[in-house]
């Protein structure tokens, strides 16, 4: 269960025809009267027309009563067209929940370029509506409804003291920090102003989908959305809702990066010694945008100085003699120069799997953790065909 686990809150799927193939391709997730939202989006100059419609509701008022999202057609590069389509859908969705067209958000994922099906799309929303239901089915079926090139379906969920945080995301590729990372709605039963619920996004966000980094290129779509129905009826200090949000986001995140497209391996880098915490994100994301760095990774190959190499061609000041680097715990490097280690023990601890990279670069009590996965000939072979 994931968007449907807190109160209030009903999904539902639909296949609406958008996908050649007939899978469910609509998702709609509502929310109660009264509740409210607070999103970010993608910083892509080439924003798509649900990004701009959205971000245009959310200014107006933080009200929000439902979010309308689509799979097989991103509704990006459509221009005016595409700006009335997204207008259009907000329109039929608030006409079967009965509440105004802003307090509906709107997200779409998929090919770029192409005209949304609008006939397609406003006859499923019609169709979809009356089959909103809480069950964990309802919710699992809105996740699928999402997905495009994602393999599995991707929720999560949180149980605080007396209020629930429940996620779904999709995304495999098109992962870039300093955006949204694709589409996700979180949702929350607790009580919370829109200002509190504003920052308890973006500060999850930052510690979670802003620290995936899957092919270094944000999307035209990315959108991350959090609702708060007040149907527990217990408010949550900031703290307490940030801790909730950023579980269940970053469970998503780590879920985005396992099934990123090719990867056959998660690569958590944990960056420490660093000025301040944005610094030691960004050494992480930088060196993480490196092809070298992460082929590397898919030959568990534990080559130091492909780090170093990264780290040293970016604008981030730091000392090459306090820079080190650990494979599962097992130094390689310390102090700028190569570590005695135990190679054996080291190739046994990396070749399993999923594993983490500590980088050093310097003595400061910045830190921070980037997601990252390795660079395959299965991800060159499926972005060169799919379109």
């Amino acid at each position: 269960m994931s968007v449907t686990a807190p109160q209030g809150f009903s999904a539902a799927g639909f296949a609406a025809g958008i996908k050649e193939s007939g899978d469910l391709d609509l998702a709609l997730v509502a929310a109660p009267p009264g509740s409210v939202g607070a999103a970010v989006f993608t910083t892509n100059r080439a924003a798509a027309a649900p990004v701009i419609v959205s971000r245009s509701h959310l200014d107006t008022a933080p009200a929000v009563r439902a979010v309308v999202l689509n799979s097989g057609c991103a509704n990006a590069a459509t221009g005016e067209a595409g700006l009335a389509a997204a207008r259009a859908t907000a329109s039929v969705v608030a006409e079967t929940l009965e509440c105004r067209s802003d307090e509906v958000l709107v997200c779409s994922t998929g090919g770029i370029g192409k005209p949304l099906p609008v006939p397609k799309v406003l006859s499923g929303v019609v169709a979809m509506a009356p089959r909103l239901q809480t069950s964990p089915e309802a919710a699992t079926d809105a996740a699928r409804a999402i997905m495009t090139t994602d393999t599995v379906p991707k929720e999560g969920v949180h149980h605080g003291a007396g209020f629930t945080v429940g996620g779904m995301a999709k995304g495999s590729g098109m992962v870039r920090p300093d955006m949204a990372t694709m589409l996700v709605v979180v949702t929350t039963d607790a009580a919370a102003e829109p200002e509190v619920l504003d920052h308890a996004l973006r500060a999850a966000v930052d510690e979670s989908f802003h620290a995936l980094n899957i092919d270094g290129c944000p999307s035209t779509n990315d959108t991350v959305i959090l609702i708060a129905s007040g149907s527990s009826g217990v408010e949550t200090d900031a703290a307490t809702l940030t801790a909730a949000v950023g579980e269940v986001c970053w469970d998503l995140a780590k879920q985005l990066a396992a099934d990123a497209e090719g990867a056959t391996r998660v690569v958590t880098i944990d960056v420490v010694g660093a000025s301040d915490d944005a610094t030691a994100g960004r050494a992480g994301r930088l060196v993480a945008d490196s092809a070298l760095v992460r082929s590397a990774f898919f030959g568990g190959d534990p080559n130091w100085g492909r780090l170093l190499g990264a780290l040293g061609a970016t604008d981030i000041e730091f000392d090459p003699s306090e820079f080190g680097v650990a494979y599962e715990g097992i130094d390689i490097a310390r102090d700028g120069v190569l570590a005695v280690h135990d190679a054996a023990a080291l190739h046994d601890s990396i070749v399993k799997g999923d594993f983490t990279v500590t980088m050093t670069i310097g003595t400061g009590p910045g830190k921070a953790k980037v997601l990252t996965t390795d660079l395959t000939p299965d991800y060159v072979t499926f972005n060169a065909e799919y379109s």
